[in-house]
């Protein structure tokens, strides 16, 4: 439970921090309000087109009578337009995020430089750093559509599909969120995709905590674009604390444990997971400007997602 907390207060952190800093807000609410358009009109087609596509695929249903057809095809269409939504909410930080790349590094290197320290570089292209975010958005959305089928089937289940399908939906969704928000720090910090799914399955509940409020928050389109700077600025500050150096004067073993506790709770929000100092130390030799695997052992059997 600490964490699901912890994970809500760097949200809120997150958010005081763009209300301090005014113009970062309204910097990034540009690539949200470009996203806001995209997906409206996406779901509004999809709301309008989901009765037809439930009845083309259903043809056998034609002949029922009444009022079995309309319940059964009605709870189709609800189920359509309920995993286009679901989608809509796990795909809008990843193309928001690709749209706009250069607003939110910026903002995170602010918040980084903000909070003092030292202000991580990629060392990369733009177009590289395009690449990568793309690249891993399409990988992370092969996950996110498996998940998406499974839930939608298991919603067939009377009662538990009603229940406890939406409610692992969510977790589900707020888990690949704080992966995407994460992303744009850690990539900062030159840790690639499989380090970064590590290092969130380390500490899911504050995963959990960060992500889901935000998913429920992302329901209603406005509110989703003026939280995603804040978000950004959030998930900066958690990268912070999760990745922070141990104190480096540390000099018996039980005086090491104790700084790196207090370098990772720099913030206020609870140590950093074990095995997850800085990336040069947690992934084997820091890695290339390509972005290679890291080295060592530390990201075997990450790409299993969210179950680990």
């Amino acid at each position: 439970m600490s964490d699901l907390a912890g994970g809500f207060r760097y949200l809120l952190a997150g958010q005081r921090w763009v209300l301090g800093h005014g113009r970062w807000l309204g910097f990034g609410l540009l690539p949200g309000l470009v996203s806001l358009v995209l997906y409206a009109g996406a779901l509004i087609g999809l709301g309008f087109g989901a009765d037809d596509f439930v009845a083309w695929v259903t043809p056998f249903a034609d002949d029922w009578s009444s009022p079995w057809l309309a319940v059964f095809r009605g709870f189709l269409t609800a189920l359509v337009f309920g995993l286009g939504l679901f989608l809509a909410v796990i795909t809008f930080t990843a193309v928001t995020l690709l749209i706009g790349q250069p607003f939110y590094e910026s903002l995170s290197e602010a918040v980084d430089r903000g909070e003092g320290g030292e202000v991580p570089e990629s060392g990369l292209s733009l177009w590289r750093e395009l690449w990568i975010s793309a690249r891993d958005s399409v990988r992370l959305l092969g996950r996110v559509l498996l998940y998406g089928v499974l839930l939608f089937a298991l919603g067939f289940i009377p009662v538990i599909g009603q229940t406890v399908v939406p409610a692992i939906g969510f977790c589900v969704s707020g888990y690949f969120l704080t992966q995407e928000l994460t992303s744009v720090a850690l990539m900062r910090r030159r840790v690639e995709l499989p380090g970064q799914l590590a290092l969130l399955r380390s500490r899911r509940m504050l995963a959990l905590g960060f992500g889901v409020p935000l998913v429920l928050a992302f329901i209603v389109p406005l509110v989703a674009v003026f939280l995603m700077p804040g978000a950004v600025a959030g998930a900066t500050l958690m990268v912070r604390d999760l990745t922070a150096d141990p104190e480096p004067d540390s000099g018996s073993g039980a005086d090491a444990g104790e700084g790196a506790g207090q370098g990772a709770g720099a913030q206020g929000f609870g140590p950093a997971p074990e095995g997850f100092g800085p990336p040069a130390t947690a992934y084997g030799a820091p890695a290339t400007p390509g972005y290679g695997a890291p080295a060592g052992g530390a990201t075997g059997g990450v790409d299993s997602g969210f179950n680990g």
